[in-house]
């Protein structure tokens, strides 16, 4: 297993990781803008469910085969922008939600699609599996079984951001609490609608290094 003192650095590297805001921290603010905690928090799973497929790429050895393919890296890129830039879109066109608690319950989605947007969030990310790659093995202990080091990073990276999601997707419940007006949440919907097309911006210009 991996010492202490390296779990202590990794985990900490995580939670630095998970603290800074992307399209995942996005993603769950808007679901608990949109859903409340309960049901939001639903998409942290889906990251997690991404991040899972990831790493375990990345163990075994796909990773720098995708990292070193301009044609998968493309690919997988622009499925990126074109998926953030439509819930840019979705965010942004969305009218005002009804805050009564009947009609909040009622306009609950699937479970299965929060989860599934989650999941298409972080693994439309190409950046995200080159980061895995690089990161890692920097943690790795050649001399002892990888295979039981990869599960001990996978589990704290998973808890980390499972923890840090709950904080986005809690704090961003709370605020639609406050948005009693219509126009308040239009304009809140615009604000994340607006962020997301950033982000797609952002990562249309990503290149592969």
């Amino acid at each position: 297993m991996m010492s202490l003192e390296t779990w202590i650095a990794f985990f900490l590297a995580c939670l630095l990781i998970s603290l800074t805001p992307g399209a995942g921290a996005l993603a769950s603010m808007t679901s608990g803008m949109n859903y409340g905690f309960r049901t939001g928090y639903w998409n942290a799973l889906g990251l997690q469910l991404a991040l899972v497929v990831q790493v375990a790429l990345v163990a075994a050895g796909l990773g720098a085969l995708l990292a070193a393919s301009e044609m998968a890296f493309t690919l997988i890129k622009w499925c990126g922008v074109a998926y953030l830039a439509y819930l840019g879109w979705k965010q942004w066109s969305s009218p005002p939600a009804a805050l009564s608690e009947e009609k909040q319950t009622a306009s609950q989605p699937p479970i299965s699609g929060l989860i599934l947007r989650g999941f298409l969030v972080n693994a439309s990310n190409p950046k995200a599996i080159i980061f895995i790659l690089a990161i890692l093995p920097q943690f790795l202990d050649p001399a002892r079984p990888l295979l039981e080091q990869y599960l001990l990073m996978l589990a704290t990276m998973t808890a980390v951001d499972l923890l840090v999601m709950a904080g986005y997707t809690g704090l961003a419940a709370k605020v639609l609490r406050l948005l009693r007006q219509p126009s308040h949440q239009i304009w809140m919907n615009r604000a994340f609608g607006g962020t997301f097309m950033g982000a797609a911006l952002l990562m249309s210009r990503v290149q592969r290094d």
